[in-house]
């Protein structure tokens, strides 16, 4: 009797955990936050409450083959994340419609609706042949971050694309960035 008890319980409280797991799922709960290292927190996506639906990743991309800045060029972006990258018209909204608090090292970009995300200062590399400026500049001032649109100039349409490009006291799009220059990532979901 006390062994059909004992098996009782142990089928009771295994169960009860798949319960417990089966619930986390439905809420969105990744498998992993139940871990013990509460300082890593999975990406997600945030709604800004932007016009067009578009949610924007929490964090930047980890480029292993450049662990210590996590910078890729255009080529290398496009290659592995395509269509994820954001258009010049999705930065342009980001732009247009939320309101941008610099933090001392990057932007506070808070959306319509009152959610955020931070876009850091990550700063940029220059292409690898260049001889006059070799070297990553302005980690903590400037950040740079891909768009997947191509430069609109007949004359740079293979060279260059365009990118969002921040200080402390300016954000805007340029389309002067030569595709080999490694810069940040941020990723998007329609």
């Amino acid at each position: 009797m006390k062994k059909l008890f004992g098996f009782s319980m142990m089928c009771l409280m295994a169960l009860t955990m798949a319960a417990f797991v089966a619930c986390d799922k439905e809420n969105g709960t990744p498998d992993d936050a139940n871990n013990n290292n509460d300082s890593v927190k999975p990406a997600t996506y945030v709604d800004l409450g932007l016009r067009s639906g578009t949610k924007w990743k929490d964090v930047n991309e980890v480029n292993e083959a450049d662990a210590e800045y996590d910078y890729f060029t255009y080529d290398e972006a496009m290659e592995k994340f395509g269509d994820k990258i954001p258009t010049y018209e999705q930065y342009g909204e980001l732009i247009d419609s939320c309101q941008w608090t610099w933090t001392g090292d990057g932007y506070n970009v808070t959306g319509p609706n009152g959610n955020s995300i931070v876009l850091p200062a990550a700063g940029f590399r220059f292409c690898e042949d260049n001889q006059y400026n070799p070297g990553v500049y302005e980690v903590g001032t400037y950040g740079q971050y891909w768009s997947s649109t191509p430069s609109s100039s007949p004359d740079y349409i293979d060279r260059c694309a365009w990118a969002l490009v921040f200080s402390s006291h300016r954000f805007d799009l340029n389309e002067t960035w030569t595709r080999c220059c490694r810069l940040s990532v941020r990723l998007v979901q329609n």
